[in-house]
């Protein structure tokens, strides 16, 4: 036990059964039994477990009172000191997860959770310090309390029974001494391994999910589109509400729901890879409305374009948003009619913000089992999730769920099996709440298990083909290094699904109580190079949009928002000079973003990755390309167009700012590594400077597929509570007409967008996949200020050309560069440019005698050699 007591003459542990330890009088009152502490020392192996207590002082139960500990932690602990008059000095309570792991945790991780039908139908749930659980069955007429049976080496709880209670509702009746009571109590709780619930997850339900009603047609022999490894993906974040909830070719009850995507039909497609044998259900009514959709056809087509997964924001069981459409309110404004700089649109979305249909959904409720509020009856949730993934997989993209594991909605759901388990707590015993919400505490064994437990079943049931991590540095790196373990033991033949081609990648982010490796080694950026685990790098994004997501001033300018020769005169871009060594640090970030990060590779400059600056971290800092996920912007802060919009200078033409649009992504696009874009960037979605939407409803968040109906710029002022500092910048923008793309500028977008991912897919020049082979191959020839060459060499790597030279010209100009490294080839514009709907880029030339490329003004464009 680690404690500072302060100076005392004798230190113990007090012992209620039943609780109602209480100091009075200046003593304990209600100790039932004692437990002598006696001085101790902590081993190396503990100070590494536990570096944020490595400095408290230690103290060791006393040998003859050891056999009372287990007992002990089934009631009220409370750490005590004496003076040497007998006086008590301190008394505390005690924070019990690390004796509950040395104690049970070797047993307990072995032994099945939650239902379970191996030979019997069983249930079991860990609960070491539960004086008592029972299970609830709830069934109309019928429902019965279960006694369950304790195993003392594991501390789970279980019961056995019948076939028959498939399909009834149940709940865990926890008997357990808990400090918040300050008491023993009777909590009824869910299944934290359940894999069903009733409607708002009030009690889970037992189901087999090999049963033929949850499984839509064709599921079992599901041909999923090849896998990629994480150099060659490229992934479209993208939210289910927001796919169809704007889509008028969806019917209204289908809008925002798994079944817009559905291709229950089954059945081979043109243009459709994955398609496979499936059962005769050629006249289901929802897997036709799902392939004659505006955005299902829109996914089919970025499928050919060379999109590989479509990362879905959580679809787990969350708690914000109610499960059954007739309990949801919605905004009765006409929003539309209102000014497009008008605060009143945010006030009305505002006021229905708690109870209408959208959320992002990052308040986990029950990590494995399907949203509710996405389906089109909350009990058809399984069924209706499962038939989205095998109407993605059919348009011939993979499926990625974004996981929420560092946080819970509230304790509610954990905390009350094991009071004080299974969430972070801070020294003085409050809970952590960094991340925004009950931060969960993965260094514990048993919530590290129910992380990989659940990614397991969403790979094995769901067919989920990669998880994005929230909050990824609030894990352990040893616990992202055991789901990729289990991942990566998971066969075709036994399981089902081959385990080793799931991407798993997440948010390497490092802040809270547990920074700098306070607690643990983090799953951090630089902590997974090597590990094959992706992280996001912020790296690229913040020099192509300029600035970062906290600037006071949203109009610091980077490499694609104008910097690079296009002032908009806002104070803090800072002088001429500065604007100019800033160009410099950031065209050096993307030349390592298009490396894939890595910290090894030399730059023209001589300085490695690992040697340049990145707000006091390396910007260098893995050790493969398919460890970064480069991005421009995500469903967090303001999109790519909302970004542009503020640092562009106001009268820059719509067309020049679809070619920066454009640009931005190609530097996403054409780099080494996991390509990731946030869903409509590619059709210059907006938010109308919405930096926060995670609460902001339909109409904040739209996805606009007919372009008639704009990009969503204007629509009035974003919600006050995250963006009203950012009002003054954003009312003018908003007012302008001339911000609002029409469907010309739309297209164009969308169209540079397809070439780009077509360009990525036609050479492995964009696809080395080690450190090595990039640091072998790809190299950056000097080019002119605001200009990035990158040239890739292909010899003997691609059958048709020998290398790949990628110009991102960024200035307002065109710019000649000569090339020595291809002259007297035969060089030519690729010919996916060569046939450009855009007819500035085809303007794009080389000239042979001197080795010269010339591009246009805001303009990628790509040569090869033959």
């Amino acid at each position: 036990m680690l404690w500072r007591a302060g100076p005392a003459a004798r230190h113990f542990l007090a012992l209620s059964a039943g609780g109602g330890i209480t100091c009075r009088d200046g003593d304990l009152r209600g100790v039932q039994e004692l437990i002598r502490l006696l001085p101790g020392t902590l081993s190396e192996e503990q100070r590494r477990a536990w570096p944020h207590l490595a400095a408290h002082p230690a103290f060791t139960v006393h040998p003859e009172d050891a056999g009372m500990v287990r007992e002990a932690l089934r009631g009220q602990v409370v750490a005590a000191a004496r003076d040497g008059s007998g006086a008590l000095v301190a008394a505390t309570g005690v924070q019990i997860p690390g004796v509950l792991d040395d104690l049970y945790a070797t047993r307990a991780l072995t032994e099945p959770l939650g239902p379970s039908s191996d030979t019997a139908l069983r249930l079991a749930v860990w609960a070491p310090t539960a004086r008592k659980v029972e299970l609830a069955l709830y069934g109309p007429g019928r429902s019965s309390v279960q006694p369950m049976r304790r195993d003392d080496e594991s501390g789970v709880w279980s019961v056995q029974g019948p076939p028959s209670w498939l399909g009834r509702e149940y709940t865990y009746l926890v008997t357990v001494y808990s400090p918040g009571a300050g008491g023993v109590v009777t909590n009824e709780v869910t299944d934290p391994y359940g894999l069903a619930v009733t409607p708002d997850g009030g009690r889970s339900r037992l189901v087999s999910l090999d049963a033929a009603a949850l499984k839509p047609p064709g599921w079992d022999r599901l041909v999923k589109p090849p896998p990629v490894p994480p150099h060659r993906a490229s992934i479209y974040e993208l939210h289910v509400r927001d796919f169809s909830a704007s889509d008028t070719t969806v019917p209204p009850a289908l809008r925002g729901t798994y079944t817009a995507f559905a291709d229950t039909a089954g059945g081979d497609r043109a243009g459709a890879p994955g398609g496979g044998p499936t059962d005769d259900t050629a006249g289901d009514t929802a897997g036709d409305i799902a392939d004659d959709t505006a955005g299902m056809r829109e996914l089919r087509a970025l499928a050919r374009d060379g999109l590989t997964h479509v990362q879905l924001l959580p679809v787990f069981d969350f708690a914000t948003v109610p499960e059954r459409r007739q309990d949801r309110t919605e905004p009765d404004c006409d929003l539309a009619a209102l000014p497009p700089d008008s605060e009143a649109q945010q006030e009305c979305v505002a006021r229905t913000a708690a109870r209408d249909s959208f959320n992002w959904g990052y308040d986990p409720l029950h990590y494995t089992v399907p949203e509710g509020s996405y389906a089109t009856d909350p009990d058809e949730r399984t069924r209706e999730l499962r038939a989205m993934v095998a109407g993605l997989n059919r348009a011939g993209l993979r499926v990625v769920m974004d996981v929420v594991y560092n946080h819970t909605h509230s304790t509610g759901v954990l905390d009350p099996i094991v009071p004080g388990y299974y969430h972070r707590l801070l020294d003085d015993g409050s809970l952590a709440t960094s991340t925004c919400c009950a931060n969960t505490a993965p260094e514990h064994a048993m919530m590290g298990r129910l992380v990989v437990d659940s990614i397991v079943t969403w790979a094995t049931q769901y067919k989920i083909d990669g998880f994005r991590f929230d909050l990824m540095g609030h894990h352990p790196k040893a616990n992202l290094l055991a789901v990729r373990r289990a991942l990566d033991a998971l066969t075709p033949e036994r399981d089902g699904v081959d385990g080793r081609s799931i991407l798993l990648y997440g948010e390497g982010w490092d802040f809270g109580e547990v920074a700098g490796g306070a607690r643990f080694e983090q799953a951090t950026q630089g902590n997974l190079a090597g590990t094959g685990i992706g992280t996001f790098t912020d790296r690229l994004r913040d020099a192509v949009r300029g600035g970062g997501p906290f600037d006071s001033d949203p109009r610091v300018q980077g490499f694609g928002s104008g910097l690079a020769g296009d002032p908009n005169g806002a104070p803090a871009n800072g002088t001429p000079g500065e604007r100019r060594a800033r160009l410099a640090y950031c065209a050096d970030l993307i030349r390592l973003g298009l490396t894939g990060n890595l910290a090894g590779y030399v730059l023209p400059s001589g300085r490695k990755g690992s040697e340049v600056g990145y707000h006091g971290s390396p910007a260098g800092y893995t050790a493969a390309p398919g460890e970064a996920v480069t991005y421009v912007d995500a469903h967090d802060n303001e999109t790519l167009f909302d970004a542009l919009a503020y640092k562009l200078p106001q009268e820059t033409p719509m067309a020049d700012r679809v070619r920066m649009q454009v640009l931005s992504l190609a530097t996403v696009l054409l780099a080494q590594g996991t390509a990731f874009v946030h869903a409509g960037s590619e059709r210059l979605r907006s938010k109308s400077f919405d930096r926060d939407s995670y609460d902001s409803g339909d109409w904040f968040n739209r996805l606009l597929w007919d372009c008639e109906r704009g990009n969503g710029f204007g629509a009035g002022l974003p919600p006050r509570a995250a963006n009203e500092a950012a009002w003054p910048y954003a009312r003018p923008l908003l007012a302008d007409p001339a911000l609002r793309p029409g469907c010309a500028d739309i297209g164009a977008a969308r169209a540079g967008f397809g070439e780009l991912l077509r360009i990525r897919a036609s050479s492995p020049a964009f696809a080395l996949g080690s450190a090595e082979e990039v640091g072998r191959r790809l190299t950056f020839p000097g080019s002119a200020e605001g200009v990035i060459t990158m040239h890739v060499d292909t010899e003997g790597l691609d059958p048709r050309w020998a290398s790949v030279t990628v110009v991102f010209n960024a200035t307002p100009s065109a710019q000649a560069q000569t090339l020595p490294e291809v002259a007297g080839r035969e060089v030519a514009l690729h010919p996916v440019q060569a046939a450009s709907e855009d007819p500035v880029v085809r303007e794009s030339s080389f000239d042979p005698a001197t080795g010269t490329v010339t591009v246009p003004a805001r303009t990628v464009a790509v040569f090869v050699s033959a």
